[in-house]
């Protein structure tokens, strides 16, 4: 599929087995969805720009390349892709972050959005829309619509696990966004979950129901 970048690293694929698993308890849920955002991020973040600086290292001064965290901006999708966001963070702690309040209506499966907060000025940014499931791709599509009409011009999507319907809808409505994750699965179910999936990534990472 074009623009759709399936990460098959034996790492990210390891912890994803764990993570699929049913047994696999919330701490542990939270602990393997930062870990795989992590190991995510270097792929996503393989083109980012960097600027030379001068340090000064024990023996001499040195040029090096640094990352300009202020450019970057993460959008986690409330409340799952939060645990993301703070995987990503570990990386590059000077990242802005948004909060994109969307969920999905359980009878008509449509993105029902209530709160929103953004940095500004993310035309000049690098913007990460963080989920960790695609699954009808509505919550999905319309955040993206919500940071162009903010002015964002350079917008990736990164999840864990992802649908080939929500993939679908993303790139219909938003064809220039590319989506990376560590799986593209089988379908969804009439329910509008991922098969075989992980179940609900938000009642697993907080124990809720």
């Amino acid at each position: 599929m074009e623009r759709v970048f399936q990460i098959n690293h034996p790492l990210i694929q390891h912890k994803l087995a764990l993570l699929r698993d049913k047994h696999t308890e919330p701490k542990e849920f939270r602990e393997l969805v930062e870990e795989l955002s992590m190991l995510l991020a270097y792929e996503v973040f393989r083109d980012l720009p960097s600027i030379e600086m001068e340090i000064e290292t024990p023996l001499a001064r040195s040029k090096a390349r640094m990352v300009d965290g202020k450019k970057i901006a993460l959008f986690p999708i409330l409340r799952a892709g939060l645990i993301m966001a703070s995987g990503i963070l570990r990386l590059i702690p000077n990242a802005l972050v948004g909060h994109l309040g969307i969920y999905r209506d359980s009878q008509t499966l449509s993105p029902v959005p209530y709160y929103y907060k953004l940095p500004p000025n993310l035309k000049d940014k690098e913007n990460i829309i963080l989920d960790p499931m695609l699954a009808t791709g509505g919550s999905a599509a319309h955040a993206v619509s919500v940071l162009k009409e903010k002015g964002a011009k350079n917008i990736k999507f990164v999840c864990i696990i992802s649908a080939p319907e929500g993939i679908k809808t993303l790139h219909s409505a938003h064809p220039d966004v590319p989506i990376f994750t560590a799986s593209v699965d089988e379908y969804l179910n009439s329910h509008g979950y991922i098969v075989p999936g992980l179940g609900d990534a938000g009642d697993r990472l907080f124990g809720t129901k």
